[in-house]
């Protein structure tokens, strides 16, 4: 078997061609560009076409103000570092290096602050080693305006449907439910978890700036209904096909704004079945209404010979749903949809406002402030340090090596080095190989070209099929590094370097082999410090889920009990994170770095520790006892020491005993807490 860091460079994401980006990528850069080539001001045009290229980086599926977020915030520090790179010669050393170690640990803290602090470094490199007959201040005007146009273009091609790409979002998550529903009892039910938190998460980050839409409540709805999806996988066994039929009639409702129809429940025999029944009466009631019965059934039939019946209709007097949950509607309101609860959560979003929201998607930090909150990853913890030296030293030392080459254009290898040098971008080992192979690909097609690229307005046609290319070549990095490479070609030949390729050749060489180097140093290759705080993060989450699931008392689950759910959404969402790090660390090569422990074992456990507690939360609700607190204590305790021994290696304290019994319904949650110690510590 292949290892892991030898074919990761191979993997090629999949997907639906994203048209819409593919067209404003084809206008972004070239219309600048040539605007500029036309009144005789090239210098201002390659500015302009940088700062849409960059805006055309980070044009990914989003509704209009996250996606407007995801690029104008990478904007602002683009402009940032080519107001501050004016400094030239030696004395760009020393910025280079702060400003790399300063983007480095910013990039921990989330996706949105990682894509600016890449462009802070990259375009502070460009201010201080391309030539430019502007000032700082013109040159960051130029770059904001071709971002400003690629935002334009966004928001003028996005689907004319207010919120489609919200709708879309909420959709894919009672889609991921049914999928999951599907794959319950088979080896593809963690998978297909892992895919509905995920569906889950992204549709809350979407709604994130919505202060009261009914898509929130739908998103509320769909909510509960993965709590008890989720113990339903718990419970490991196979369901009947058609419970998942009601999830997707639920998604094809958000999708066209319709009624779902008659909705599959299964037999409340069980605690889990009886939280997806609930579940989906809830869902109803968040689409405006309850669906009659249809050709699925007539009724809510029990028993061994048909466990599934469409929902009930209000006619059947007395026995309907109105009648059977009484608590679920009070004063002719729905529940979640309505009433005094919903209204003090509107009016807290309010309050809020949008910097909140703003400051969550660039942060990754979660609405509202709450006792006793877990603070996030820091710039300034373990791993913010640790990724800081090493951008800083990586872009710091190619820049003191291009300038001890040559005078002019040297930027090409420190902007390489930051490129590849960010551990969040993926393992370093398969980085390095495809940036070098991509840009030998953009080289050699370049001067394939040569000989039909002539004239002064090649550059706009270049740029002009690179930009349609970059969404779908962001697929795989060596492909997205060839487009750009053809990019900067044509940007560096309308400046005037017209024999830029070999250099551009050797420095890429040269950053490669830099960038090898400094990433396997012992202190920086150890990968305590880059997963096991984001591991530690995401055991502290699981660790206050756990706690309010076990102490809080027994609850009616629906829509409006939102606390739990957005412990438990949170939980998820930072296991994912530590996962997707656990697996980055996997796919290193990492040869005589120090033995750290098994993180994608830790995650796996860590993710089952979450799915026993929900399905606990569930069996809670329906009447299971609750644990004594002394016992709970020694739960909790043994998880956070878990995490301290994450954060701070060392001989780790002996468990104490036990001394009160667990009731045997969180037999599980105790065994998957009992892995996680001795994995952590040993």
């Amino acid at each position: 078997m292949r290892p892991d860091w030898l074919t990761h460079p191979l993997r090629w994401q999949r997907g639906p061609v994203p048209w819409a980006a593919t067209a404003r990528g084809a206008a972004g850069m070239a219309v600048p560009l040539g605007l500029a080539l036309a009144a005789g001001r090239p210098a201002e045009g390659v500015l302009a076409g940088l700062g849409a290229m960059f805006a055309g980086v980070n044009d990914r599926p989003a509704g209009r103000r996250t996606g407007a977020v995801q690029q104008a915030v990478p904007a602002l520090a683009g402009a940032l570092g080519l107001l501050i790179g004016t400094v030239g010669g030696w004395w760009a050393v020393p910025l280079l290096g702060a400003v790399g170690a300063l983007s480095g640990a910013i990039s921990v803290t989330g996706p949105v602050a990682s894509a600016a602090a890449v462009q802070l470094t990259v375009l502070t490199v460009l201010g201080c080693g391309m030539p430019a007959p502007l000032p700082g201040w013109a040159r960051a005007g130029c770059y904001l305006a071709g971002a400003a146009w690629l935002l334009l273009l966004r928001q003028l091609t996005t689907h004319p449907q207010p919120l489609h790409a919200e709708r879309q979002a909420v959709a894919a998550v009672f889609d991921a439910l049914a999928d999951a529903l599907d794959a319950a009892g088979t080896d593809r039910a963690e998978s297909a978890r892992r895919h509905l938190t995920a569906a889950l998460d992204r549709a809350g980050e979407q709604l994130r700036t919505d202060h009261a839409h009914p898509l929130r409540t739908r998103l509320a709805a769909a909510s509960a209904l993965c709590e008890a999806g989720v113990a339903l996988l718990h419970a490991a066994r196979p369901l009947p096909t058609r419970l998942a039929t009601g999830p997707r009639r639920l998604a094809t409702a958000v999708r066209t704004e319709s009624l779902p129809g008659p909705l599959p429940v299964p037999a409340a025999e069980t605690p889990a079945t009886a939280a997806f029944d609930r579940a989906v009466l809830h869902a109803a009631l968040a689409f405006g209404g309850v669906p009659g019965a249809g050709a699925e059934g007539s009724g809510w039939e029990r028993g061994g010979r048909d466990a599934f019946g469409g929902v009930p209709g209000a006619e059947e007097s007395g026995r309907g749903v109105f009648g059977r949950v009484p608590s679920l509607v009070g004063g002719g309101q729905v529940a979640g949809a309505g009433g005094p609860g919903r209204e003090r959560e509107r009016g807290r979003w309010r309050g809020l406002g949008w910097r909140r929201g703003v400051a969550g998607l660039v942060l990754g930090a979660r609405r509202g402030v709450q006792r006793g909150a877990v603070p996030g990853v820091r710039p300034w913890g373990r791993a913010g340090r640790a990724y800081g030296v090493r951008v800083g030293v990586c872009v710091a030392g190619s820049a003191a090596l291009a300038l001890g080459l040559r005078d002019g254009h040297w930027y090409w290898l420190p902007v390489t080095a930051a490129f590849l040098v960010k551990p969040d971008l993926g393992p370093l080992f398969s980085r390095v190989v495809n940036r070098f192979a991509g840009t030998v690909a953009g080289v050699l097609l370049v001067a394939g070209l040569g000989p039909v690229l002539s004239g002064p307005w090649w550059p706009v046609v270049a740029v002009a099929a690179a930009g349609a290319l970059i969404p779908v070549a962001q697929r795989h990095f060596a492909a997205q590094t060839a487009v750009i490479t053809v990019t900067v070609l044509a940007f560096v030949t309308t400046g005037g370097d017209r024999a830029a390729a070999p250099a551009r050749l050797l420095d890429t060489t040269l950053a490669c082999a830099l960038v090898l180097l400094v990433g396997h140093l012992p202190g920086l290759a150890d990968t305590r410090a880059r997963v096991g705080q984001r591991a530690a993060h995401a055991l502290r989450h699981t660790q206050r889920y756990l706690d309010h699931v076990l102490l809080t008392g027994r609850q009616e689950p629906h829509p409006a009990d939102t606390r739990r759910a957005e412990l438990r959404r949170t939980a998820y969402r930072t296991l994912a994170q530590a996962r997707a790090a656990a697996e980055t660390a996997a796919a290193e090569l990492s040869p005589g770095t120090p033995a750290g422990p098994d993180w994608l074992r830790l995650t796996v456990h860590a993710e089952r520790l979450a799915d026993a507690a929900t399905a606990y939360a569930v069996e809670r609700d329906h009447g299971a006892p609750a644990p004594a607190t002394p016992a709970v204590r020694t739960l909790t305790r043994d998880l956070a020491a878990a995490a301290d021994a994450l954060d701070h290696p060392g001989p780790a304290p002996a468990p104490p005993p036990a001394t009160v019994a667990l009731p045997p319904e969180l037999a599980g949650v105790a065994a998957e807490v009992r892995r996680i110690r001795v994995l952590a510590t040993g």
